[in-house]
């Protein structure tokens, strides 16, 4: 059951992406489903898309995702902060330009989920979701990918679900568990408060919609 509604976006229109924070060439386009989503740049020119809102520790992030074109990488990234304390875009962190070693590496401490992992021929071979924390690029969580390839999804949409319950992890799609995890801080301090934000790498082209974040 879900909890209060704390964030909703519909998605229908480039317009209801103004107020969320771009960091990398990220392209914005009407689609008669939703928005797509795509680089504005070259091949090896990657983005980040992050939410306005702040959320608590104990979150429910539902999006409908269709893939378009491949090869690529969808990804979410939820619970982002400082490493240091206080949030993203304090000040006193370094700048962010949508390569992925500024998320993983860097300044901020964070969950990550790849769900459509196709970008390198290795994993377009045996496909797996990838649950990462950062900093460090720790693979915490793996699960098989049942999404299809642009050409047998034919403009289908999957919901993708992201449960966030404290120390507890979920992820599915279309109601299908494909990995829960729990941290027990081995590999640093648990990721708490923060955002979240949507990220791509090119030349995907993704359409997503009905972006709904709940309290558990």
């Amino acid at each position: 059951m879900s909890g209060e509604l704390l964030y909703r976006n519909a998605l229908t229109r480039p317009a209801d992406l103004d107020d969320w924070v771009r960091e990398g060439p990220v392209a914005v386009t009407p689609d008669a489903d939703g928005v797509l989503l795509s680089s504005a740049g070259g091949r090896d020119d990657h983005w980040t898309l992050w939410c306005p809102e702040v959320f608590g520790d104990r979150i429910r992030v539902s999006w409908d995702f269709s893939p378009r074109e491949e090869p690529g990488l969808a990804m979410l990234f939820f619970g982002a902060a400082g490493a240091a304390g206080g949030g993203i875009f304090d000040d006193a962190l370094a700048p962010r330009s949508g390569v992925y070693p500024q998320y993983h590496s860097g300044d901020i401490r964070t969950l990550h989920v790849s769900y459509f992992r196709r970008r390198w021929e290795d994993e377009r071979a045996f496909h797996t979701c990838n649950l990462r924390k950062s900093p460090g690029f720790h693979l915490v969580a793996q699960g098989a990918d049942p999404l299809p390839p642009v050409v047998d999804a034919r403009g289908a949409f999957y919901r993708i679900e992201v449960v966030k319950d404290g120390a507890d992890v979920a992820f599915s799609i279309d109601g299908l568990p494909l990995f829960a995890w729990t941290d027990d801080e081995s590999t640093g301090p648990r990721v708490r408060d923060g955002r979240i934000g949507f990220r791509q790498m090119s030349p995907l082209v993704a359409c997503y919609r009905n972006l709904e974040v709940h309290s558990l």
